[in-house]
């Protein structure tokens, strides 16, 4: 139901138009609360320390979570101790929850359980980011500054910068939810500090970013869920029976991808941050089955011996993380 409608968010078609009332009071709602904020009626909470926000105007993927990796991995490596919140989507946790590399995506969520193993720095979620945010910085002192993972419309959470992320849907029909895919009205991009097109992705007519970066998601080498330390290139699987799966929010992405490195493999999408079971991973006569990271998180005790994970690297031009260091160093943001 959900990719069915995903879909239909590219198009105006009658469906969308017999939405089209519930997404204008949706629409009315989110600028009333923007409204509230820019008054003074409600007050966003000021951390110590800068916050970076990764988010977007849509719903579904568009890379916000290799981008955030990316974004602490490399400020690491600057000198920076980063931190990372989110949400915790599609975890059962109703508080703050720290992550590890060892905690469990049924309670903490998918996406925040790839963060803590891949991105090197300690991961909080909570449904109230400030109250995971404070819980962060409590817990690691060191912390000089926070990544809000999908945080763009958490406007209690104040931030020093906004980095909105779109892939090759856009905008689709322009219109917002549940009629389109908007969170937020266009002109919202116009508002963050840069935009960051990924793969394909064009600007939405109009934008007027300020500083707009492309990113491209890359990988070269799979790796064996039960063994890191067994990997193999796509020649490796060439001529073998594949059964390749993937819920993230655009599937078709990954499937492209495998396609691309020349994988010819039986496909098939599940809904975003699906809860999968141990028959749906069965290989149905394949040699072997093939996943994105987000996924195979949650498989690890019941994925098939052959099971290989594809991880995914941003690559982005210009360079993104030095422009932010440039705005953490004190220069105001362009």
């Amino acid at each position: 139901m959900s990719q069915w409608l995903a879909s239909g968010w590219q198009r105006r078609g009658l469906l969308n138009a017999v939405l089209l009332p519930i997404a204008l009071v949706f629409a009315l709602a989110v600028r009333l609360r923007r409204l509230a904020y820019r008054l003074g009626w409600r007050t966003a909470e000021k951390l110590p320390v800068p916050v970076v926000v990764v988010g977007n105007i849509t719903a579904g993927g568009s890379g916000k979570t290799p981008l955030a990796i990316h974004l602490a991995r490399s400020l690491s490596g600057c000198g920076w101790r980063p931190g990372i919140v989110s949400r915790g989507y599609g975890g059962s946790a109703t508080g703050v929850e720290a992550v590890s590399v060892s905690s469990e995506a049924a309670l903490v969520g998918d996406e925040p359980l790839l963060l803590a193993r891949r991105a090197g720095c300690p991961v909080f979620v909570g449904r109230d980011r400030v109250a995971a945010a404070r819980a962060l910085l409590a817990a690691h002192p060191d912390c000089n500054v926070v990544i809000a993972d999908d945080g763009l419309q958490h406007l209690r959470l104040a931030r020093d910068l906004e980095i909105v992320v779109l892939d090759e849907r856009g905008i689709g029909n322009g219109w917002p939810l549940p009629a389109g895919p908007l969170r937020e009205c266009p002109s919202r991009i116009d508002e963050a500090h840069a935009l960051v097109l990924n793969g394909a992705a064009l600007p939405p007519p109009g934008a007027r970013s300020r500083c707009l970066f492309r990113m491209q998601l890359s990988s070269s080498r799979f790796y064996n869920l039960h063994d890191a330390r067994r990997s193999c290139a796509a020649e490796d699987l060439r001529g073998r029976s594949l059964r390749a799966l993937a819920g993230i929010g655009q599937p078709g992405r990954f499937f492209r991808q495998l396609e691309e490195m020349g994988l010819c493999a039986r496909t098939q999408a599940f809904p975003d941050h699906h809860a999968f079971q141990p028959s749906d991973l069965a290989l149905q006569g394949a040699d072997a089955l093939l996943m994105t990271e987000k996924d195979a998180v949650k498989c690890e005790t019941f994925a098939p011996p052959e099971t290989w994970v594809l991880p995914v690297e941003a690559q982005l031009e210009p360079d993104l993380v030095q422009w932010v260091v440039e705005k953490l160093n004190g220069s105001p943001p362009a």
